[in-house]
């Protein structure tokens, strides 16, 4: 399949005198045409960039879909930007299927430019590629029982069966192949047909006693809810530190707005660039162009979709959340993978500031709480007073107090009371359940009560 994409997009090129680029809907490189000008502006850094790392950064994205690339069926010109890293102008070509944006073609502009017969003939080969994309994606949707079967068959010669199984599906590649297991968890209504940037998708049912009594992707009443359904996907990745392709395809279910913590808080998240694919002007884009400037830096995944770094986005009580585990080379240990992505999914919901996408690496001791957890909630005698809905203001003032090792300065402030009252309540919670916070393991047992009781929540 990369064969073809290479041939037609050097197809492109010698119609146009030019060479093209191929991206997909993400902006992920798939193929690229041989560069042999001696014109140092021919490769500007956002460019050079692509090619380099194999894809942009969410801020170089937001930007050229500014112009509206994603809703145009023909070519698209758009002007340099010195200031965004852009030196030379860009013509567009929307690769489209059935109406649908699968990718874009993208050409370095020059004068008097491409001829509109030339152009014309290049869309028909932007139509050809649009037709693999998207039996591509078909294909990754096909795969759902495989997939399934996999992260469900437990150990033994049932996981050696399936994941032969689909590894045939996904082809020979996929044996070295880096991949990251997501999970958006809660799942409800019917599975998708298909996930742009998911290599295979399914919907696995959760533990508990009714995770049996239907099958996984037995239709949802809209507005109905389905306990314990999880929606797997598989992503390809290029390289283990680069969960960019992860993270979108888990903020794009989730919504705008939604990328990871550590995304939101990564160096050079650029401010001011939540735009969406179906708005924005071109003058609205060029006044972006200041904040796309900083896309040679790693923002990671859809950071910059964000209102500013760092900012929280809390994931809605009984909503969705996301998780991503480490990534991985072939598809062995993809039950463990999945394993990893639940419980960050899980963690997502349980602490606002994780979500609503977490990495497994970034989800602290909920690593270990999670393997501990089991169906029930945590029911531990000393903190059972704590955890009824009388006393959730005394058991939040201990979980942040904790959560500050002790030091009550910081405790009183981050709840926004005096320190009076702050030791007001901890005495109340060591009468309530007999543990002296003065010791570290009645400390320990009491933080790893409520930050459980938070997963079953």
């Amino acid at each position: 399949m990369k064969g073809d994409y290479q041939d037609l997009v050097d197809e492109i090129s010698t119609l146009l005198g030019a060479p093209a680029t191929l991206e997909n809907r993400d902006f992920r490189l798939i193929a690229f045409g041989a560069h042999d000008s001696d014109d140092d502006l021919a490769m500007d850094p956002v460019r050079t960039r692509s090619i380099l790392t194999r894809g942009s950064t969410a801020a170089v994205r937001s930007w050229f879909e500014g112009f509206g690339i994603a809703r145009a069926t023909g070519p698209v010109r758009i002007p340099a930007a010195p200031e965004a890293g852009v030196f030379r102008g860009r013509i567009c070509l929307p690769v489209r299927y059935r109406g649908i944006v699968q990718g874009y073609v993208w050409l370095l502009d020059r004068e008097p430019g491409p001829a509109p017969d030339a152009l014309a003939a290049a869309m028909e080969v932007a139509d050809r590629i649009g037709v693999l994309l998207a039996e591509e994606a078909k294909a990754g949707a096909d795969l759902s029982r495989e997939f399934r079967a996999v992260l469900t068959a437990g150990r033994g010669w049932q996981q050696d069966m399936a994941v032969s199984a689909l590894r045939a599906a996904l082809g020979p590649a996929a044996a070295d192949e880096l991949h990251a297991v997501v999970c958006v968890a809660p799942w409800t209504g019917e599975p998708p047909a298909t996930v742009p940037g998911a290599a295979a998708v399914c919907v696995v049912p959760g533990r508990g006693p009714d995770a049996d009594a239907a099958a996984p992707d037995a239709p949802v009443a809209p507005g109905a809810t389905a306990p314990g359904r999880a929606l797997a996907l598989l992503v390809r990745l290029r390289a283990a530190d680069a969960l960019g392709p992860a993270e979108a395809v888990a903020s794009r279910l989730l919504g705008p707005g939604s990328g990871s913590a550590a995304a939101r808080t990564a160096p050079g998240a650029a401010a001011g660039t939540a735009r969406t694919a179906t708005g924005g002007s071109a003058a609205g884009a060029a006044r972006t162009a200041a904040a796309v400037s900083g896309a040679a830096r790693p923002a990671g995944g859809a950071a910059a979709r964000t209102a500013g770094a760092g900012a929280a986005v809390a994931v809605a009580p009984g909503g969705p959340a996301a998780g991503i585990a480490e990534p991985g080379r072939g598809l062995a240990g993809l039950a463990d993978a999945w394993a990893q992505a639940s419980a960050a999914a899980r963690a997502a919901a349980a602490q606002p500031r994780l979500g609503p996408v977490a990495r497994w690496s970034s989800i602290g001791p909920y690593r270990m709480l999670s393997a501990l957890a089991s169906a029930a909630p945590a029911d531990d005698p000393a903190a059972r007073p704590l955890l009824g809905p009388a006393q959730r203001e005394l058991a939040r003032t201990a979980e942040v107090f904790l959560d500050c090792a002790g030091q009550a300065g910081r405790a009183a402030a981050a709840l926004g009371i005096h320190r009076q009252t702050l030791y007001y309540r901890l005495a109340r919670v060591e009468q309530l359940t007999g543990l002296d916070l003065d010791e570290g393991e009645d400390r320990l047992l009491l933080h790893m009560a409520l930050k459980a009781a938070r997963l079953h929540a």
